[in-house]
């Protein structure tokens, strides 16, 4: 359980920050959508975006209006930044601390289920998707955690056990996929009396959402979801090994992975059906979703609900030792190769040496993933002027030198590059990084 927290707590620590991550912060502090000026300003103002307190109803009518996720969590995480403190660092231990009860959890599981609890709670702390979305500010954790509880309760108190369900809806839409296996599998349709209310409330959120990010994901095609599906599904127990390595040895890598993967349910065919049909909801769940809504919403973070009973199986497979070993080499990557990583942070650290330029960011789609990231980790004095889509961006005669923040994880931020580019031309080329360019007038 120690060996399980402190990864979590490095991985909080030591990892960047992310995208979707900046909606979080901005939501819970009543800024779910900023208004940025259209001219330069400092890198701090964006941290002070992030540093107030919106009510419940605040954050509810901005989710039903400008987001896709249900409420529960960012509730919770609310509250949790009131009482601890604004900074990202203090939004992702509520994950940490969320994580760590369910491996307690996975421990009372695996007595049940006839594993050894500590080499449950070792493969599943262990696995990149349970660490990962263990230490990140979104919604992941706590519904893993309700989907556990539930999971203990179904046998003998299911109406308890419903509500438990319910409420991880109301974290996280994608959880109920397990919950609804794990009823089905049980009979256990009195858990439809505590689901009910909490399924009525995350109903009426998703009522005013579903069509709120319409070409997130591309067409659904069943033989590309399932390709994408098993190298997510590899990825969220073994983390990224082959991107470490190129050409051949990157296919050997990917193999080899996919051999040990394997040995995970030939090793564990005895354990029960309810951890057989938990471990196998999220992707099969996946897949019917992309079906039913012509997409493919298939991302590692997404099956991170059914690595607790994938662990439970490796538990108590043959080949647990080797699973773990891989997995270790997984998690060494997951807390310090850039890779892994979102690029902001590096983005941010390359800018810092030029303290005189301003700074080009892309607005991005909404003003949130990309000015947030980078912002909180600039130098706070850095001036910086966000580049909106189909905009000529101007740079101000007071500033001898310019830094084009290439940050390209959106349709608009990819699209303002090429114009942030236009608005240097001529200038003399001083510095090239990763995600970064720097330039000086001639």
């Amino acid at each position: 359980m120690l060996l399980g927290a402190a990864v979590l707590l490095a991985a909080a620590w030591l990892r960047g920050p992310e995208y979707d991550e900046q909606y979080t912060l901005f939501l819970t502090a009543g800024n779910a959508r900023p208004a940025w000026p259209s001219g330069p300003f400092p890198a701090a103002a964006v941290a002070a975006a992030q540093a107030g307190h919106a009510g419940l109803a605040s954050i509810a009518q901005d989710l039903r209006a400008t987001d896709v996720h249900p409420p529960l969590y960012f509730w919770a995480v609310s509250l949790w930044r009131w009482a601890f403190g604004p900074g990202l660092f203090t939004a992702r231990l509520f994950s940490v601390l969320c994580a760590t009860v369910s491996l307690c959890l996975v421990a009372a599981l695996a007595r049940r289920h006839g594993a050894a609890p500590a080499r449950a709670v070792l493969l599943t702390a262990a696995c990149y998707g349970f660490a990962y979305t263990g230490a990140i500010a979104r919604g992941f954790a706590p519904a893993e955690t309700l989907l556990l509880a539930g999971a203990l309760l179904l046998p003998a108190r299911p109406v308890l056990a419903g509500a438990a369900f319910g409420l991880a809806c109301d974290c996280n839409y994608l959880a109920v996929f397990v919950a609804t296996a794990l009823c089905a599998h049980a009979r256990a349709w009195r858990a439809a009396i505590g689901a009910a209310p909490f399924l009525a409330l995350a109903a009426w959120f998703f009522a005013a959402q579903h069509g709120a990010r319409d070409g997130q994901f591309p067409p659904f095609d069943l033989w590309h979801a399932i390709v994408r599906l098993a190298g997510y599904q590899a990825a969220a127990i073994f983390g990224g090994l082959p991107l470490y390595v190129d050409g051949p040895a990157r296919i050997a890598v990917s193999l080899a992975i996919a051999v040990i993967a394997v040995t995970i349910p030939l090793g564990a065919m005895r354990a029960s059906r309810t951890i057989w049909l938990a471990a196998a909801a999220s992707p099969i769940g996946l897949l019917l979703l992309g079906a039913a809504f012509d997409n493919t919403p298939i991302e590692l973070r997404y099956l991170s609900f059914g690595l607790p009973f994938i662990a439970l199986l490796a538990a108590r497979g043959r080949f647990r030792s080797l699973v773990l070993t891989v997995q270790a080499a997984g998690i060494a990557g997951l807390l310090l190769a850039p890779l892994t990583m979102q690029p902001a942070r590096r983005a941010a650290a390359a800018a810092a040496p030029f303290t005189d330029a301003i700074a080009l960011v892309p607005y991005g789609n909404d003003g949130v993933g990309i000015p947030g990231a980078f912002g909180i980790e600039a130098p706070p004095d850095l001036p910086l002027l966000l580049i909106r889509p189909g905009e000529a961006p101007v740079i101000p005669p007071q500033f001898q030198r310019a830094l084009l923040i290439t940050l390209s994880q959106d349709r608009d931020s990819t699209a303002a590059i090429p114009a942030m580019r236009k608005a240097v031309e001529g200038w003399r080329q001083i510095a090239s990084e990763p995600n970064l360019e720097a330039y000086e007038r001639p």
